[in-house]
């Protein structure tokens, strides 16, 4: 069962509001406002633990927290076939497989 401390946070200021902001990676329609940066926090923490409730209640499964989630190491890229041979040249020129210049730009 997922617990809400386990979810991804992210607290930052916004001129807009002149507070503090906590969003859930999880939960993007999610969010807490608050004076301080602990404040936003707990708000988000508890915002997201009265969801899974209520998700609960009504059988439906939570989201899977990012930080539980298993990731094979490989990403599919598409880009255009100009920018792939640009991309072929500069890792040539620095010695370096494709991939292992990509994931240095990373």
């Amino acid at each position: 069962m997922s617990k809400a401390e386990e979810y991804t946070y992210r607290v930052f200021w916004s001129e807009e509001d002149s507070a503090y902001v906590a969003t859930v990676t999880e939960f993007p329609s999610l969010s807490s406002v608050e004076e301080s940066q602990v404040e936003a926090l707990a708000g988000a923490v508890k915002l997201v633990d009265f969801v899974l409730d209520e998700m609960k209640k009504d059988n439906q499964p939570p989201p899977v927290a990012l930080g539980r989630k298993k990731y094979s190491g490989e990403i599919r890229l598409r880009m255009p076939k100009e920018v792939h041979r640009r991309v072929a040249c500069e890792a040539a020129e620095q010695g370096v497989s494709i991939n292992q210049m990509l994931v240095s730009r990373i």
